[in-house]
């Protein structure tokens, strides 16, 4: 008995230090948010001498209507949303038929075409970032957003990995029933794989979001022309010209920042469930 309470004291032990560290690293990740935010509610003689603290002892919300009217948020936010949005469905989409294919159709070379597939996610972007450019030049799509969109839909090799994986370990008895029933592949994929996968393309869909929301350097390449800026560009601009805000920058950064943590938050289990499952060993 008392080597399985020393047992169950080490394991109680080893639980709690684990959950200090947790704590802790949580703490060092979320100050300087908790930073951004006390400084975007401070007045700048006070972000000044602040220090570390992160308790505003006046509020000054008016920063926020500062901040936002500065420049043309508005324009900015539509162009990040039209930017975001397509890029979702078209990379979800794309990405969803093609892993389908390579974990359903079994045709000679799949295999051989899958590496090649997967091979593309050791190019760095730099690589192929000045034949994109010469490409959507030639095609006059500079100082447009069709740049930011278009690439989504077709494909990514990251997603087609991370679809394959979740489709592989779909029963093949649903297939089975479905192609007794008349189905076509496409039909099996559209009717039946697709809604089955709503966890994996939540992760999809989670993880596109945050980088084309964040997206600066596609704009920055493509962009020329304030029409067509996204709120990243617009930060950038306003970083600027606004430098020694650092009060309204902040109150700026906070607003951008916000949709991205409210999505996690609010897609983190599906998000979850979906990594998992797709990163499961296939039975």
């Amino acid at each position: 008995m008392s080597v399985k309470k020393e047992r169950k004291s080490a394991h109680k032990k080893v639980h709690w230090l684990a959950y200090i560290l947790l704590l802790i690293g949580s703490v060092m990740f979320l100050y300087p948010f908790l930073w951004m935010v006390s400084a975007s509610l401070r007045s700048l003689e006070e972000v000044a001498v602040s220090g570390m603290s992160i308790w505003p002892d006046n509020w000054r919300w008016d920063n926020y209507a500062k901040a936002l009217t500065a420049f043309p948020f508005g324009r900015y936010l539509i162009n990040t949303v039209i930017t975001t949005v397509f890029p979702i469905i078209g990379t979800v989409l794309s990405s969803s038929i093609v892993g389908y294919a390579f974990a359903r159709l079994k045709v000679r070379g799949s295999g051989i075409l899958f590496v090649l597939v997967l091979s593309t996610m050791l190019l760095p972007g730099e690589v192929t970032m000045i034949p994109q450019f010469i490409l959507f030049k030639n095609l006059g799509m500079l100082d447009t957003l069709y740049p930011l969109i278009v690439p989504a839909f077709f494909g990514s090799a990251f997603y087609i990995f991370l679809l394959r994986q979740f489709y592989s370990r779909l029963p093949v008895a649903l297939e089975e029933a479905a192609i007794i029933d008349g189905c076509g592949y496409f039909k099996i994929w559209w009717k039946i794989f697709l809604p089955l996968s709503k966890p994996a393309l939540m992760a999809v869909g989670v993880m596109v979001f945050m980088g084309s929301w964040n997206n600066f350097m596609g704009p920055l390449i493509y962009i020329n022309s304030d029409k067509w800026k996204t709120l990243t560009l617009g930060l950038a601009g306003f970083q600027g010209t606004y430098a020694t805000d650092t009060n309204l920058l902040m109150a700026a950064a906070v607003v951008i920042t916000l949709p991205c943590i409210l999505l996690f938050f609010t897609a983190q289990k599906a998000f979850m469930e979906g990594l998992t499952f797709s990163g499961s060993k296939e039975s």
